[in-house]
């Protein structure tokens, strides 16, 4: 089955309102095609679940700071939302809902919606604000907290190359939160920067199967992409300019 489609078809299924998955972490392993698209089409009042949100120098101008910055986003669901300005100032002023849970029980809670799990148990956060409102057994003398769990109607992961099956490969640290999040969603969509014929990737290479992807697409090249990335840390002075 060709699963390679384009940005413009898939997002026919993004609504105001919509619950979606991001992958990537502080700007690494971001679809950012998704996002420019995302701004485009000017979808509101979503609930985004993302580990972490913006790169702390986005600046309103990277990656997921743009939705922000456009105030789409209704709803947070991560681990960590303070390196992006626009949410904390929209947080503060009760235009943001922000759902935090430790990265661990984050990652753990989209495991168990891919796996079919009713929900994962953890220590993580017993006898803290984590545990307010949740069920929580004791088992050989030691409190766990019932952690239900999360899963988007869709979810937007960022690969190195894909083939047209839709097997995905990752490169270096993008291997972050996308290969959990193509596992809980309805509908997976993947950017890549290459696309190959089915069997050009070597099994073990293939961080996401097939099975989890329903789409494939393909909005920059990886020289693109990378000079996107490398402009941000740049221009922050994390990295120095180097003269062509």
């Amino acid at each position: 089955m060709n699963k390679v489609t384009t940005l413009d078809k898939v997002m026919d299924k993004v609504h105001d309102g919509a619950v979606i998955g991001l992958g990537g972490f502080l700007g690494i392993g971001v679809p950012l095609g998704v996002v420019d698209k995302l701004l485009e089409k000017g979808v509101k009042d979503l609930t985004l679940i993302g580990i972490v949100n913006a790169h702390p120098f986005a600046g309103g101008n990277f990656g997921v700071a743009k939705l922000f910055k456009n105030k789409q986003i209704k709803k947070f669901i991560c681990s960590h939302a303070g390196t992006c300005p626009e949410a904390v100032e929209q947080y503060r002023a009760d235009e943001l809902e922000i759902e935090y849970y430790p990265m661990g029980t984050w990652i753990e809670k989209l495991r168990a919606a891919g796996s079919g799990l009713g929900g994962v148990l953890t220590p993580t956060g017993v006898g803290t604000l984590m545990e307010e409102g949740k069920q929580k057994l004791t088992l050989n003398g030691k409190e766990y907290i019932l952690e239900l769990p999360l899963s988007a109607e869709i979810a937007f992961i960022k690969g190195y190359r894909a083939d047209k099956m839709g097997n995905i490969q990752y490169r270096r640290a993008s291997l972050n939160s996308n290969p959990v999040l193509a596992m809980a969603a309805d509908y997976v969509v993947a950017e890549v920067d290459e696309i190959v014929e089915a069997g050009e990737i070597e099994p073990e290479l293939v961080g996401t199967p097939s099975i989890f992807v329903d789409a494939v697409v393909r909005c920059m090249s990886f020289d693109e992409h990378q000079k996107a990335v490398t402009d941000l840390w740049t221009n922050c002075g994390q990295l120095k300019a180097v003269n062509q």
